[in-house]
């Protein structure tokens, strides 16, 4: 198997799991608040099938994403809410068709794109296996708003091999989107995988180590979890500010989740 077809074998299997937690809700689930402010369950599936609706633009329609971008550009601060309020106001059989029949094209196109194939995306432009891996971190990380919402347990899987490289690899792009300068040298990642598998990225040598279980990495990385609740250990001083800015996703950075006990510190309990 290509790495294109694991990743997007990865994708499917991604999106069949969080299929499997929302196909069966009723409407006051749907309402329900997730950890990111003002956002429903509804929302969290809604800005999926629109972010998969740009993606396909993005492969099928260049002239058309263009437009895409050009709103962002307009209103950087707000497009995304804007977007998912839209998506998350029909009904919910509606909402879930959507997803369905959008991520299902969004599959096909990438997997019969030509190899070498780039797609424009915002600011930048992404390979094939690149554009399937950014959707499934990104269907992995509103899953977990999705599940703890719902107060669903998630069982780590081999999946999260996908979402931990493209933290890796954003670890730069953390740096630019604060206005910061990154690192010259690279860093060394050692994580454990969800079987007990060690998953490394960079020179064994680096002065600047990270290490820690890897759904914790990817946790932090979509900012789904506060450092502070997280295993993870920074050897250096650039590594421990990586820990602290760490973002895998494109876009302004986030504001990220407090630490579960900050709720208990703030009411004086």
């Amino acid at each position: 198997m290509s790495e294109l077809d694991a990743v997007i074998s990865d994708l499917r299997d991604e999106s069949a799991e969080l299929d499997l937690h929302v196909r069966d809700l009723t409407d006051a689930q749907w309402r329900l608040s997730t950890p990111a402010p003002g956002w429903t369950v509804a929302h969290q599936i809604a800005h999926l099938a629109w972010t998969d609706s740009v993606a396909l633009l993005s492969a099928t329609d260049p002239g058309a994403f263009a437009a895409e971008v050009g709103r962002a550009a307009a209103d950087p601060g707000g497009f995304v809410d804007e977007s998912a309020d839209a998506w998350a106001s029909v009904p919910p059989a509606e909402l879930l068709a959507r997803w369905r029949a959008g991520r299902e094209r969004l599959h096909g196109v990438l997997a019969d794109a030509p190899s070498g194939t780039r797609f424009p995306w915002y600011g930048t432009s992404m390979g094939v296996a690149s554009m399937a891996t950014g959707r499934l971190m990104e269907t992995w990380a509103h899953g977990q708003d999705v599940a703890d919402a719902l107060g669903v347990h998630r069982t780590p899987t081999p999946r999260l091999r996908q979402v931990a490289r493209i933290g890796v690899r954003a670890r730069d792009y953390a740096y630019v989107a604060r206005g910061l300068k990154p690192p010259q040298e690279d860093f060394r990642v050692e994580l454990t995988g969800p079987g007990g598998e060690s998953w490394a990225y960079g020179p064994e040598d680096a002065a600047q180590r990270v290490t820690g279980p890897a759904l914790d990495f990817c946790l932090l990385a979509t900012q789904r979890a506060h450092r502070a609740d997280l295993a993870l250990r920074a050897e250096g001083a650039e590594a421990d500010q990586w820990l602290d800015i760490a973002q895998a996703f494109a876009g302004p950075p986030g504001e990220g989740r407090a630490p579960k006990g900050a709720a208990a510190e703030g009411s004086g309990s």
